[in-house]
């Protein structure tokens, strides 16, 4: 079974940097579509990027230009590097293996808090 463990929330200024990591285990993160979303009070989960097993990416249209993801295989985790950080960036984000191209499921971790200041 896999688990998902997020990690590197926290409180940052605006124009900030943050980067949060997602460690796996019980699952094979290069085999897989490894994905970041973040939900903000009141809204609806977004899909803020992802990474397949290919490493192409793809990213909301919002952070474009500021976020990148990445992968280490040798540590099993993926990344999300936030730059340039803006007040809306503001919410839990979450790490999700999906693998319902595979007929499968998301799995999902618990969440790290981002909340960017101005």
């Amino acid at each position: 079974q896999v688990q998902l463990v997020e990690s590197g929330g926290g409180l940052v200024q605006t124009g900030g940097s943050l980067r949060l990591s997602c460690a796996a285990s019980g699952s094979v993160v290069r085999l897989n579509t490894m994905s970041w979303y973040r939900q903000a009070p009141g809204e609806q989960r977004a899909l803020v990027a992802e990474i397949t097993s290919n490493g192409s990416t793809n990213y909301a249209d919002s952070v474009k230009g500021r976020f990148t993801i990445s992968r280490d295989n040798a540590k099993n985790t993926v990344y999300l590097q936030m730059n340039s950080l803006k007040s809306e960036d503001t919410a839990v984000y979450y790490c999700a293996r999906d693998r319902r191209a595979l007929g499968g499921t998301v799995s999902w971790g618990q969440g790290t808090q981002v909340t960017v200041s101005s």
